[in-house]
């Protein structure tokens, strides 16, 4: 009973189920962190305007994440802006010509790039979707599998390939164990969330070959078909810069520097027009800023949880409940972090609470560190796909319901909740048993 009562009363866990329900009730996620965030260092008996320093110093943690997501959003900006995705769809109706699993291989294939080789998230799918949705009707296509698909590409690089929005989630995750106590190798990472890949694959797998193969038949669509565009000089330069965007990213293990780069190229060779400089920033904020304020004010909420000092006593209540059982663990720390992600809707912004709630839980009970990354990972990366207010669900539903024929929830949350996040616990547990 007293565990309970000390369980229930410390200021950590209090905040986090407070973020839990505020965004489950779909108030903002910034204004949910931040006033998780006051509730904490109030009931830790934090000055409010020591509360409040400790927040916005906390915050610089993520800064170079948030630095990469505002760069790489202008980078995504100047390749639409370009023409050069419109050649792209042109060239993969030519490519399709009526097959609907070569069709399935290039979206997933796109998809996957935008998250490393052309590192522009989420941007190409307003693009390079719709004009296909025709093209799809007529293969009589479930859309369903295609938000699998899309799913599948924005989520598997980044929790499995060390590159592009993968070099930011493994960073976080390898600072964010370094700050808990916790020394590892960034470059060590992907080598322990190579198995979380797999479970990724086998959920696309049973999405497209089994789940929805049937046919699906929709109203006809009265958006244009891809036109065929003309490959123009300019182009090269596009893909030059994205060539070097992704070389020095791999190189100097900064993504800021390698998306700075290709913009240089990109407006170097007035691919784009210097006096739209601005524009395209602008829309590089539109398109990526608010991430990236979610990574920054997530950072900060950790930095108030570390300070109030409840999180130690969170531990040592936590582990006075929990058996000294790895597996057992692992589930119920996978369980909350699919909890935490479906209400926040970002994985990134998930990795510094679950780290420092549970990474020092791990270290009492007995996890190595291939084990612990293999936890964070997934606890983080759980949620992602199945949130109604993460990208990797709204990206492929602003996409497929350009014609007003796919339901967010049923056609895009669902399917994907369902195929990744219980894969992603099955072969969490199976990595955490492999590295014991």
């Amino acid at each position: 009973m007293n565990n309970l009562i000390q369980l229930c009363t410390n200021p950590a866990f209090i905040s986090v189920i407070l973020l839990c329900i505020l965004c489950v009730k779909k108030v903002n996620v910034l204004l949910a962190i931040i006033c998780s965030t006051l509730v904490a260092g109030l009931l830790a008996n934090m000055d409010i305007r020591e509360v409040m320093n400790v927040f916005i110093s906390g915050m610089g943690d993520n800064s170079e994440t948030a630095l990469s997501y505002i760069l790489l959003g202008a980078f995504a900006a100047t390749m639409a802006h370009s023409g050069f995705t419109d050649v792209m769809s042109g060239k993969i109706a030519d490519i399709v010509a009526g097959r609907k699993f070569v069709l399935l291989s290039i979206l997933t294939l796109i998809a996957m790039a935008s998250q490393n080789i052309v590192p522009i998230h989420i941007a190409f799918i307003p693009i390079i979707i719709p004009p296909h949705l025709g093209i799809m009707n007529k293969l009589e296509i479930d859309r369903r599998a295609v938000a699998c698909v899309l799913a599948f590409g924005l989520k598997m690089p980044y929790i499995a390939i060390p590159a592009g929005f993968g070099l930011i989630f493994q960073n976080l995750i390898a600072d964010n164990m370094i700050q808990n106590g916790v020394n590892v190798a960034r470059c060590d990472i992907w080598k322990f969330t190579a198995i979380l890949g797999l479970g990724m694959i086998a959920g696309l797998l049973t999405a497209v070959f089994i789940t929805y193969r049937k046919p699906r038949q929709y109203k006809e669509s009265n958006i244009a078909p891809p036109q065929k565009t003309p490959f123009l000089k300019k182009h090269w330069f596009v893909i030059i810069a994205a060539v070097a965007t992704f070389v020095v990213q791999l190189a100097t293990k900064s993504l800021p520097l390698g998306a700075l780069v290709g913009l240089g190229i990109i407006f170097s060779f007035k691919v784009i027009p210097q006096d739209k400089m601005d524009h395209m920033m602008n829309e590089g904020i539109y398109l990526m800023g608010y991430i990236a304020f979610v990574m920054l004010v997530a950072a900060g909420f950790a930095a108030v949880l570390k300070e109030t000092g409840s999180i130690e006593a969170l531990v040592n209540t936590i582990l006075t409940v929990l058996p000294s059982n790895i597996m057992f663990t692992s589930f119920i720390v996978l369980i909350i972090g699919l909890f935490i992600t479906i209400g926040i809707g970002t994985s990134f912004g998930t990795i510094p609470i679950l780290a420092v709630l549970f990474i020092p839980i791990c270290v009492n009970i007995g996890f190595n560190i291939p084990q612990i990354v293999v936890l964070l990972a997934a606890a983080a990366a759980l949620g992602d796909a199945g949130s109604p207010a993460s990208d990797t669900t709204l990206g492929p539903t602003a996409g497929l319901n350009a014609d007003g024929q796919h339901n967010h929830i049923f056609d895009t949350c669902i399917p994907t909740f369902l195929h990744y996040n219980i894969a992603l616990i099955i072969f969490a547990l199976l990595g955490i048993w492999i590295f014991s």
